[in-house]
């Protein structure tokens, strides 16, 4: 039996790669159905075996397709020139700064972007308008390895000296732990593996780093035991890893309650005598919050006292002295600003500090030495306003233009003014600074636009989805386009984790643009652009409304001339692969073609995924009859019909995927390929040294753009294959 096995796995390696040397077709997937029985219905899964990424045969099958998406993208008509256009167009905005975190003493750490690297690096200038160095350049590591390296996150020490960074591989997110020392400019102590985003601080005395790490497995446990059992760590600078002490998390303080899947991280403040202990599932903001005292950690016991539960909803904290400042829906569905004193750490004495305007949601907040400044979204723009002591409505600062805002980190609250960047989605913006009210331009972190970009036009519409409710969406497209339907059309958006789409310069849009192309992005349900009452109503049983939202924004782009269904297209990433895949599913006859970038795409068996179970606290698990039917109907692979006819589609997938494993795309991609009547192309996209899309290089992300438009424009009959 077991030579029999091998003998067709060969002959399937073969002919699959006969099929990419022919360029008719993709290589056609076997189908082994299993049927799964769940609450008393049965639920076929015909590619199955496709999960396990590392047999040959599916490895072979990945290949193959892989091969045969190349060959033909590589064979659209202007595909190369799209390519080139996008890489002048970045080059001309220059080099571009961001995620600044400023320290105490005025120094400016941040990701840089230059012009003509291969990758983000991480800088510093030692104040705001001191000269720029380069600290670390991952490409140093892919150049002496031949796999693509990428910062996923950076804390600096409060005293500046040295900065902890996390470093992966080939998209991985698979972080480690390094600490560099400025004054020598080396690495010091030994590198610290499986640190994730999120879970890093630095101890008051800058010469101890706390990290959350994630265990060791074997090749005996599953993959949903990834985040399970974490601990935080506390290393001294220098001293080797084994010295670590473990003071918090569920193996370590087990008379806190805490479950397996509560990652830890612990909050410092300069001249703080707490230390906060704050809990999530990597998925929801909010957890178990807890209070002790900093001097408690040097050894012994710590008596961690439980301030809040997941249902206070504390999203997001921040220590100054003796105060827990902390933002929450409670009480405030579009959120506000709470302080307590940990001195009594009680929610119920809490004073307010801030709240959300009538027009607006209040989307999140840093601390400054006198002053609290508070971002507040409006539809896709987010915009600032300033609360001095005691002023709870605040004051609005008046922007140079409406875009998004983004806050650079003061750890420390040392100083009176703030940094912001800013950008709209048609000014590439760049760092200001506010002083009192009045926010001036940072010329050293001015992104400039291109030469010769197109003069755009960008409308906020409301779109009367299938129940009637005002679904918001922002249109773009060159001024002087005709709405006469035959303009290439793509609809994005996402509805999930009350995350938002928001105002902001994407140079891969420009070219799509200046060809005639209109840009429609949806803050369907699901996401947070109205607070939580509208993400609630993209969830659980409700979860329809986020693709039923966007197929009312494409028959609203139809309807009123930007497209027809024959040059109208949608696109989703990661959980936004539920937007998009279930709007072709649900409506095929409405669109052209679709991408689907890294799609959760299998609903059922993500769950068993190592980031799936944390994601149980936003879709529910397959355990649980009612779950189980909204995890079913959202499931795009699940809702395929055989015989239907199709847009054309092409799912883009990294296979260092952490968070979306590859085989959703290939189990939907094998699907679609077997029921499609329409003729139309199912495209398999894949790369071995990519992931989610986080530490993906810039050329990577130039040559995915370049395909997905080139793939749209030649499914709505404005480019033709190459013979």
């Amino acid at each position: 039996m077991q030579n029999r096995t091998m003998r067709l796995k060969g002959a399937f390696f073969v002919a699959a790669f006969a099929c990419v040397a022919a360029v008719a077709q993709p290589p056609a997937a076997p189908v082994r159905n299993q049927v799964d029985h769940w609450h008393g219905t049965q639920v076929p899964d015909p590619y199955r075996y496709m999960e396990n990424l590392a047999d040959p045969e599916v490895k072979a099958w990945l290949a193959a397709q892989g091969q045969w998406a190349r060959a033909t993208l590589d064979r659209i008509e202007g595909r190369a020139d799209y390519q080139k256009r996008l890489q002048d167009i970045e080059a001309g905005l220059g080099d571009r700064r961001f995620d600044f975190q400023r320290t105490a003493g005025g120094q400016l750490f941040y990701l840089l972007r230059e012009r003509k690297a291969r990758q983000v690096k991480l800088a510093i200038r030692e104040q705001l308008d001191g000269t720029e160095r380069v600290l670390v350049d991952p490409d140093v590591h892919a150049q002496r390895t031949g796999v693509p390296h990428a910062i996923n996150w950076f804390v600096p020490s409060w005293d500046g000296r040295y900065v902890a960074y996390g470093m992966s591989a080939g998209g991985s997110e698979d972080a480690t732990l390094y600490v560099l020392d400025l004054r020598s400019g080396r690495h010091v102590g030994e590198p610290v593996p499986r640190v994730p985003f999120g879970g890093v601080s630095w101890l008051p005395d800058s010469r101890s780093v706390a990290y959350n790490q994630l265990r060791k497995l074997t090749a005996e446990d599953a993959a949903t035991e990834t985040y399970l059992d974490t601990a935080v760590h506390i290393l001294k600078v220098g001293d080797p890893a084994d010295k670590a002490r473990a003071v918090f998390g569920p193996t370590v303080t087990r008379n806190l309650g805490l479950e397996r899947l509560d990652n830890g991280r612990l909050v410092f403040a300069p001249g703080s005598p707490w230390v906060v202990a704050a809990t999530n599932d990597t998925t929801q903001k909010e957890g178990s919050v807890f209070v002790a005292r900093v001097d408690e950690l040097g050894g012994g016991s710590v008596a961690w006292r439980r301030i809040a539960s997941f249902d206070d909803h504390l999203v997001e904290i921040d220590l100054k002295g003796n105060d827990l400042y902390y933002r929450t829906k409670v009480g405030a569905p579009r959120y506000r600003v709470m302080r307590i004193d940990l001195r009594n750490p009680v929610l119920r004495s809490a004073k307010l500090v801030a709240t959300a305007p009538a027009d607006g949601l209040l989307e999140g907040f840093t601390l400054g030495r006198s002053r609290v400044l508070v971002q507040v979204r409006r539809g896709a723009t987010i915009g600032l306003s300033v609360h001095a002591e005691g002023d709870t409505a605040g004051r609005r600062i008046a922007l140079p233009f409406a875009g998004a805002a983004r806050l650079a980190e003061d750890a420390a609250h040392a100083h009176d003014d703030f940094i912001f960047t800013l950008a709209g989605w048609t000014q590439p913006g760049g760092g200001f600074l506010l002083q009192g009210v009045r926010p001036r331009a940072l010329p050293q972190f001015e992104v400039k636009a291109s030469a010769g970009l197109p003069r755009l036009a960008v409308k906020d519409v409301m779109v009367r989805s299938h129940d009637g409710t005002m679904v918001p969406m922002t249109v773009m497209h060159r001024r002087d386009l005709k709405l006469d339907g035959t303009n290439p059309t793509l609809l994005v958006g996402y509805g999930s984790y009350g995350l938002s789409e928001t105002a902001g310069f994407r140079a891969g849009n420009i070219p799509w643009l200046e060809q005639g192309g209109v840009v429609a992005v949806a803050n369907v349900r699901g996401s947070g652009v109205y607070g939580d009452p509208w993400r609630k109503a993209g969830t659980g049983p409700s979860k329809p409304n986020t693709w039923k939202d966007a197929i009312a924004c494409g028959q609203y782009l139809v309807d009123k001339g930007y497209a027809s269904p024959r040059t109208l297209a949608v696109m989703g990433g990661s959980a936004g692969g539920i937007f998009a895949g279930r709007a072709i599913t649900d409506a095929p006859q409405l669109f052209a073609a679709a991408v689907i970038h890294v799609g959760l795409l299998d609903a059922l068996r993500a769950e068993d995924t190592a980031n799936g179970i944390t994601n149980v606290s936003e879709f529910g698990s397959v355990k649980e009859p009612g779950a189980f039917r909204s995890l079913l109907e959202m499931s795009t692979y699940h809702q395929v019909k055989d015989g239907t006819a199709y847009p054309a589609v092409m799912f883009v997938h990294g296979l260092n995927d952490p968070r979306v494993d590859a085989w959703h795309s290939a189990k939907a991609a094998a699907r679609f390929q077997a029921a499609t009547s329409s003729g139309k192309p199912v495209l398999l996209r894949v790369d071995a040294q990519d992931g989610h899309g986080m530490g993906r290089t810039p050329a990577q992300g130039r040559s995915i753009t370049a395909d997905q438009f080139s793939f749209l424009l030649w499914q709505m009959g404005k480019r033709r294959l190459a013979p």
